[in-house]
Formats: C-alpha cells, sequence, structure tokens
C-alpha cells in the first residue's frame, strides 16, 4: 500500500466558508461557516461576503483538519475553488491556498465549482458506501446562479447540453419570494410554504425556449404582473394566498426543469440522472426525481442534503480525480 492521497479543499465562491479533508476519496470532515450578514439585504453583498470569509477562513481550514485526524504534514494537495463566483470571496479562498502550499510544499489543484457540483455524487464516508452513477450520465445541475443541463462522460469531460439564457432557477425563486414579501434566501422558503399549498391553484408563464435551453426571466415577470393586477383587486391577495403561491410557482419551475430533462434524456437514450445544486434541496424537484424514475424507468442520483450548497467536500472530490490525472495548477 502506497501512502494514502490526501486532500484539503477550500470552498470560498460565495456566502459559505468551506474546507474538507479527504483520504483516498473518502471523506474525513467537512466543515462550513455560513454568513448571516447577508439577510438584512435580501441577497448576497459581495463586499461583506470576502471580508467574512478572510475571518472565517483560518478557524474552518484549522477545524477540518483537527475533525480529519490527519496532520497538515500529511496533506498530499491542496484543492480550491478557482470559479465561477463572486471574485472577492474567490481571492480570498485563492490566496489562502497558494500560501498554504507554498508553506507545506505540496501541489495546488484548480477546480471548477459547477464539476464540483457534480461530482459530489462521488463522495464516500467510511460505513456509509453508496452506488454511484456509471459513465456516462446526465446531470440536472440547478443553483442560485446556474442551471444546466450537463453530459458527464468522465471525471474530467463534461459538456454542457443546455442551460439557462437568462436567470437560474433559483434566482427566479428568490425574486419571487421577494416579490412577497418573504425574507432572504426565498427558495426554502417558498419550499416551506408549497407544502401547504395547492400547486394547481394558479398558472404562471413557461417560456418556449428551443433545444435544451432554460430562460425564467419571463415566468419571473408573468408572476409580478399577476400579483400587482391581483393587489389591486385585494390589497390582501398575497397573504390569504401565500401557500397556493409558493406551490404553483414551485411547481412551474420543477415543470420547466423536467421537460427539458426530459427530452434530454429520450433524445440521447442515458436513463442514469443526477440532480446537483442548492435547489436540488427542493422537495418538490426531489419528488419529480423519483416520480420520473418509477414512470420512465430512469435510474436517478440525489445528492445528501448537506452536499446540496457550496461546500468543501465536492471540492475536494473534484480535487482528488484531478490529482489522481496529476493535473496541478502552478502558483
Amino acid at each position: 500500500m502506497g501512502k494514502p492521497i490526501n486532500i484539503l479543499a477550500i470552498e470560498s465562491s460565495c456566502d459559505d466558508t468551506s474546507a474538507a479533508v479527504l483520504s483516498d476519496g473518502y471523506l474525513l470532515s467537512n466543515v462550513i461557516a455560513s454568513q448571516k450578514v447577508h439577510e438584512a439585504y435580501g441577497g448576497v453583498v459581495p463586499e461583506l461576503a470576502s471580508r467574512a470569509h478572510q475571518q472565517n477562513i483560518i478557524p474552518v481550514v484549522h477545524e477540518a483538519i483537527k475533525h480529519s485526524g490527519i496532520s497538515k504534514e500529511e496533506l498530499s494537495a491542496i484543492a480550491f475553488t478557482r470559479g465561477p463566483g463572486l471574485m472577492g470571496s474567490l481571492l480570498v479562498g485563492t490566496s489562502f491556498a497558494k500560501g498554504f502550499s507554498l508553506a507545506l510544499d505540496i501541489p495546488l489543484i484548480e477546480v471548477n465549482h459547477l464539476q464540483a457540483h457534480i461530482l459530489a455524487h462521488f463522495i464516500q464516508t467510511k460505513g456509509e458506501e453508496k452506488k454511484v452513477p456509471e459513465f456516462p450520465f446526465l446531470c440536472l445541475l440547478v443553483s442560485g446562479g446556474n442551471s444546466q443541463i450537463v453530459l458527464v462522460k468522465s471525471p474530467s469531460d463534461m459538456q454542457i447540453i443546455g442551460q439557462t439564457i437568462d436567470d437560474a432557477a433559483g434566482e427566479a425563486f428568490d425574486k419571487c419570494a421577494k416579490v412577497m414579501g418573504l425574507s432572504y434566501p426565498g427558495g426554502p422558503i417558498i419550499d416551506r410554504l408549497a407544502k401547504e399549498g395547492n400547486p394547481n391553484a394558479f398558472v404562471f408563464h413557461k417560456p418556449q425556449i428551443p433545444n435544451y435551453d432554460y430562460s425564467f426571466s419571463g415566468l419571473k415577470t408573468s408572476f409580478l404582473y399577476f400579483l400587482r393586477d391581483e393587489l389591486q383587486k385585494n390589497p390582501n391577495f398575497i397573504e390569504e394566498n401565500q401557500n397556493d403561491l409558493c406551490a404553483s410557482l414551485q411547481r412551474t419551475v420543477v415543470d420547466i426543469l423536467m421537460t427539458k430533462l426530459r427530452k434530454a434524456v429520450k433524445d440521447l437514450n442515458i436513463k442514469r440522472v443526477a440532480v446537483a445544486g442548492g435547489v436540488s434541496a427542493n422537495s418538490s424537484l426531489r419528488a419529480a426525481f423519483e416520480d420520473h424514475a418509477r414512470r420512465y424507468k430512469w435510474e436517478i442520483f440525489i445528492p445528501k442534503f448537506s452536499y446540496t450548497t457550496d461546500n468543501g467536500a465536492m471540492v475536494s472530490i473534484a480535487g482528488y480525480f484531478k490529482y489522481l490525472n496529476k493535473d496541478f495548477c502552478d502558483i
């Protein structure tokens, strides 16, 4: 047996500072510090996010190494999120990774944030081993900033076959929640209220976009105008119909996502289908995946809730695959 491959990973693309340690594909630790400061502003403020990362990064990395049970001298490489994300936030993680890799004299591995979300399906934990997708598979990647259908041929070969031409699904949830006077982030609140509502109460606009691409700006606009018209008739319309509004909006977003995904599965004849990204925590989307598995005989892969939001664990597994290929980056 050779020496184990121990990867320290750093994720700082948006407003969560996270670090994880992975050994030979098995997760040893995953520490996340979330930032509450943005709730007052109804969205992430980049300058505040980068300052919070500066405060959080050393304690988070310290905790991740401590919980992993290995020393920093035993690390094989440092993986970090290179992008996409907020420039100031990424800079904090990148600068820390560079300094630590120089100090320990170990290689540096840059990771694409979106590919890391997809590769989260390959994280294993001792005693909780699970089935991982075989290649090729399709992945619906949905988050606050991205909605994509990705053809995954290998850990290093991914092709985006469809993506949003304007807003992402998570963004549509957050912006519609804001219009209803709900706090940020809106997606989880809509998901909670929708459980008490009727998904067929209201009908909202579904855009007709060619191929596998998405659009959510039309839905957002139709939702806004619908509320404007109803509020003129009844100023209490939102309060009286909140649960039904959330359920109908959620159903529309999930329908839009699944319609394109069904088309891609059919056209490419690949029935192994995964979902990833922050919106993959949505209960209605998860239910739709399970329904499609039954109806269309899909083999589905749904991530653990802890791997849906931004986290170091997904960066560590992406870094591990790159380490095996000796795919390092220079300072």
